[in-house]
């Protein structure tokens, strides 16, 4: 028998990744067969693009393990409890704004009211067994997750107080649709340009949306709630399929300068990417996800136009106003979508903003001169977005 260690390529083998997973767990069903598409075609962007060093193969590979693992796991609790997928997930509030808006500690204070069930890391990363009521605060995966959370800081220093981790501070979506091998949180991890632009133009999201809806059906399954509450920037790229999924959710789009969100996503890259490699300038990840950023914008402007998103059923929010008065914000939110904005509620989003001083919300630095990019250039292009929302132009530093 060979003690060879086996290659990156070796490693990062779309089959061998599912051999090992369906070995683990004894388990062979993954449902419905859309993953296998994303999957295969991530691995090659990871073997031909991304420059992995060799703690990045690791990271890569276990991760693509771990939504196979999941992925696995929630097809079998759904073919034991059939019941499950009666669960009604509808309608959530989903906020749909691009990275860099404000998305995150919106979510944070909404999680904070007792009427919203959020999606948690602890149990997003490790959904089964269902959590339950009596143990969601004590539940052992919190522990778990939360050491990789801290462990993540520990190779990356400096990166939670660009974007705040913890086991029990809310997920995004698109750590839900990775379960279906079809999210942007691949191209924000890694340097995986070829998927990227495979999962913009091509892809087909209507699988990932449904397999989002059965994680959720899994999650409320032993602990509910009166309504899911939901984030992520990767919806801004597919409104029409999230919608068709959940026609009736109620939207929240936050907004910025595309030039600030350009200029702190690409510092945001640049930190995050030295987890999976050597090469994580800022520059070229800003350059990236450029046009990433503004082709996204732009088909938000084309929904609104086409009529795919109900204008009652969104509420615009414009970054500047709610870093000003978050309180304030978050009551015309209660208020347009008619729901009761309680004393409990503002009292724990308050308290929470008093526990969490900084931690990311508004206080990372960066500088649109680290980006490279011709101002100019990017302005015109975000013309249309801009006017159209009304969205002001910032100084750029």
């Amino acid at each position: 028998m060979s003690d060879a260690v086996p290659t990156a390529d070796e490693v990062l083998d779309a089959d061998r990744l599912v051999a090992e997973v369906v070995a683990e767990t004894g388990l062979d069903d993954f449902g419905e067969d859309s993953w296998r598409e994303g999957l295969e075609r991530l691995v090659e962007s990871w073997r031909s693009e991304a420059r992995l060093h060799e703690l990045g193969v690791f990271v890569a590979a276990d991760d693509a393990r771990m939504n196979l693992r999941n992925r696995l796991q929630v097809t079998d609790w759904h073919r034991r409890h059939p019941d499950m997928a009666q669960g009604d997930v509808t309608p959530p509030i989903v906020v749909v704004g691009q990275g860099r808006t404000g998305t995150t500690i919106l979510l944070d204070l909404l999680a904070q009211d007792p009427a919203h069930r959020v999606p948690l890391t602890w149990e997003v990363d490790e959904p089964c067994p269902p959590p339950e009521t009596a143990t969601y605060e004590t539940d052992p995966r919190i522990a778990a997750a939360q050491a990789k959370a801290d462990a993540s800081e520990a190779l990356i220093p400096g990166f939670q107080a660009i974007h705040p981790m913890g086991a029990q501070l809310a997920q995004e979506c698109v750590r839900i649709t990775a379960g279906d091998f079809r999210s942007l949180i691949f191209p924000t991890v890694f340097h995986v340009p070829s998927y990227a632009r495979w999962l913009i133009d091509d892809a087909d999201m209507a699988p990932a949306y449904r397999w989002h809806r059965r994680l959720l059906q899994l999650l409320q399954y032993r602990h509910p709630g009166e309504r899911w509450v939901l984030k992520s920037p990767g919806h801004i790229w597919c409104l029409g399929a999230l919608l068709d999924e959940y026609p009736d959710a109620l939207l929240i789009q936050t907004h910025r300068d595309p030039l600030r969100i350009i200029a702190s996503l690409g510092s945001l890259l640049g930190t995050l990417r030295q987890l999976g490699s050597d090469e994580h300038e800022i520059a070229p990840a800003a350059a990236e996800w450029a046009d990433y950023v503004l082709e996204g914008l732009d088909r938000s402007v084309t929904a609104r136009e086409d009529g795919t998103v109900d204008p009652d059923r969104i509420v615009d929010v414009a970054f500047g106003d709610f870093m000003a008065d978050p309180f304030g914000t978050i009551g015309g939110i209660y208020d347009r979508f008619g729901l009761e904005y309680t004393a409990e509620a503002e009292s724990r989003m308050r308290a929470f903003l008093v526990a969490h001083p900084g931690d990311g919300y508004g206080t990372h630095r960066y500088s649109f001169a680290d980006t490279g990019l011709d101002e100019a250039e990017l302005r015109e292009r975000a013309r249309r977005y801009q006017d159209y929302f009304g969205v002001e132009s910032e100084r750029l530093s």
